[in-house]
């Protein structure tokens, strides 16, 4: 009994540590969705427990309140699309996202401020930051403290107008060194084998039942 207890300790405590790596992953995943650590360290710790629970059957004919199934750590690669699994399908085309969303501007000096204080937000102190100059550099500080989400532009200090959606097929991926940083159309533009799949028009200010029907696919 000595051996069986020994090992029954070991498995316990092969899943405090993966109960600590997977709390460790959760916590470095920051709330992303379908993080690559958090699935392996959750299979991992599943899979303890899952051993410990059939020890301790056999040792002493108890069980814990876990409900768990081992989880084939090879199956579980393949659903996540982890590394090591060779596509099989792969999608000839590069898919193209495009989209443009327009706004006014009710008060630039409201505006101004808001940007001015996410910019004092990500400057280590005791620097100064500079001021902000115009409604384009206010929108762009808006865009870099939000990591370039369209997201961090939805503030009451912008309304948002019509903006637009376009998903192409595109035969090879933009290459920004190609353009020049003050060129605005270039990096736009498609090329003549594009395939536009579809355009999804925004509306903010239709009634719900007419939004449902604003976008339209080609």
């Amino acid at each position: 009994m000595t051996d069986q207890h020994g090992e029954l300790d070991a498995a316990l405590e092969r899943v405090i540590d993966a109960a600590r790596a997977h709390l460790a992953a959760v916590r470095a995943a920051q709330g992303r969705i379908d993080d690559d650590d958090v699935w392996q360290a959750y299979v991992a710790l599943n899979n303890a427990s899952y051993a410990y629970d059939e020890q301790l059957l056999d040792a002493f004919g108890e069980v814990t309140p876990w409900d768990v199934e081992a989880i084939d750590p090879d199956e579980a690669d393949e659903r996540l699309g982890g590394e090591g699994v060779e596509a099989t399908d792969p999608h000839p085309q590069v898919i193209s996202v495009r989209q443009r969303r327009d706004y006014r501007v009710p008060s630039v000096s409201a505006l101004i401020r808001v940007a001015e204080a996410a910019r004092r937000e990500g400057t280590p102190e005791p620097d100064e930051p500079a001021p902000v100059e115009g409604v384009g550099e206010a929108v762009l500080e808006l865009l870099q403290s939000g990591d370039g989400s369209l997201s961090a532009l939805d503030v009451p200090e912008l309304e948002p107008l019509d903006g637009v959606v376009m998903v192409s097929e595109v035969g090879t991926p933009v290459d920004l060194e190609s353009f020049d940083d003050d060129d605005p159309v270039g990096p736009f533009q498609p090329a003549a084998d594009d395939r536009l799949v579809g355009r999804l028009d925004e509306h903010p200010y239709l009634d719900e039942d007419e939004h449902e029907h604003a976008g339209h696919a080609h």
